[in-house]
């Protein structure tokens, strides 16, 4: 009887590994991960010399990891044995929290904060010290300041953050907009605030601009699930976040000019067709992009803001319009600085220079 059973237990394992393993070399390949928005190795090609340095196993190696049979149902199975049955807090640093997924920034990293606000430096020196611009700098908390350290978790210093960046960027105005920001203004699935949470937010940083901005909007529903970046990250079972956005009859008539490699040519404020590909949050200024100007016939006056961003600025800057003629958004991320002279012309502009927290630990030049 035993003998039977051994027998029985050994051919249904037999089986189990040769049909992945026949999976695995018969199926099509794929070449992108929706989940973790990233591209998935494939098979190396193969030749003696790369066979005796170890390179063609090295690769295959990621390659039979990106290709595995089932691969994202093992990946949840794994995420949730992490969670529930070992009772890890995090696993490679994602944890959640009030039901937020997040991803730990820890530690402080002084030499990439001083990289970045170098960055920033160079950018003044080059076009803004001899000029008659007013130049302001704000910080975005990443959402584990709000998160983390009530949680237990480990968080960097945001305190010491600030202050180096306010010290080594001191030719700026400084606006503290942390105090109006909680939890609450994040989704739930993903790193960026929420557009339809942050009037009290652009309306803080307009009164420390010096301009008057409207808070009459019509809240609009985007009709896609949004699985923010943390979902596939982590593989965990999620609810989608719900993404809003906010139009009025002054953003209608805005224009938008997208430079992206470096030609001129028409953009929008809110971009559904983006909204529907791997990230819904790229609805906002067309996702990623160097250059682009939001132009505003109906501005009471001729002031204009250039605004050295990244992506949570894609959002916000919808809600300054209403005070500027126009508004010059820039993202050193995907543009050279020794570039900006050929688009911009830097006179008597306001500047503001709003980066979160984790583009500062991380360096702006990407």
């Amino acid at each position: 009887m035993k003998k039977t059973q051994s027998i029985a237990l050994l051919s249904l394992a037999s089986l189990v590994i040769f049909g992945f393993f026949a999976a695995f070399l018969f199926r099509t390949p794929g070449d992108y991960s929706d989940a973790e928005r990233r591209a998935l190795a494939q098979m190396p090609a193969f030749d003696t010399e790369a066979l005796a340095s170890g390179r063609f196993m090295e690769k295959f190696e990621q390659y039979s990891l990106d290709q595995f049979p089932l691969r994202e149902k093992m990946r949840t199975l794994k995420a949730l044995s992490v969670r529930y049955l070992f009772r890890q807090k995090d696993d490679h640093g994602l944890y959640t929290t009030d039901g937020h997924l997040c991803k730990l920034e820890y530690p402080l990293s002084d030499q990439k904060v001083s990289l970045s606000t170098q960055k920033l430096r160079e950018v003044y020196e080059a076009y803004l010290r001899d000029s008659e611009c007013k130049i302001y700098l704000s910080v975005v908390p990443d959402k584990n300041y709000f998160l983390a350290p009530k949680m237990g978790y480990p968080a960097m210093d945001y305190e010491a953050l600030v202050q180096k960046v306010q010290r080594d960027l001191d030719f700026a105005a400084y606006i503290d907009i942390f105090g109006t920001l909680s939890a609450e203004n994040y989704y739930k699935t993903d790193p960026h605030w929420k557009q339809e949470t942050l009037l009290p937010t652009a309306q803080y940083l307009a009164a420390g601009l010096g301009v008057r901005i409207s808070t009459q909007y019509t809240q609009n529903t985007l009709d896609i699930p949004f699985y923010g970046v943390y979902v596939g990250q982590s593989a965990l079972p999620c609810k989608p976040d719900t993404i809003r956005y906010l139009t009025s009859d002054i953003l209608d008539g805005c224009t938008v000019t997208d430079y992206d490699a470096g030609k001129a040519k028409p953009g929008v404020l809110y971009d559904r067709e983006k909204a529907s590909g791997k990230d819904p949050y790229e609805l906002f200024l067309m996702g990623a992009n160097p250059l682009i100007t939001v132009e505003n016939p109906n501005a009471d006056g001729d002031r204009e803001l250039i605004l050295f961003r990244d992506s949570f600025g894609s959002s916000l800057a919808p809600l300054l319009v209403s005070g500027y003629s126009k508004i010059t958004l820039v993202d050193l991320r995907y543009i050279r600085s020794a570039l900006l002279g050929s688009f911009i012309d830097f006179q008597a502009q306001d500047v503001l220079l709003l980066y979160s927290t984790t583009i500062f630990n991380n360096n702006i030049s990407m």
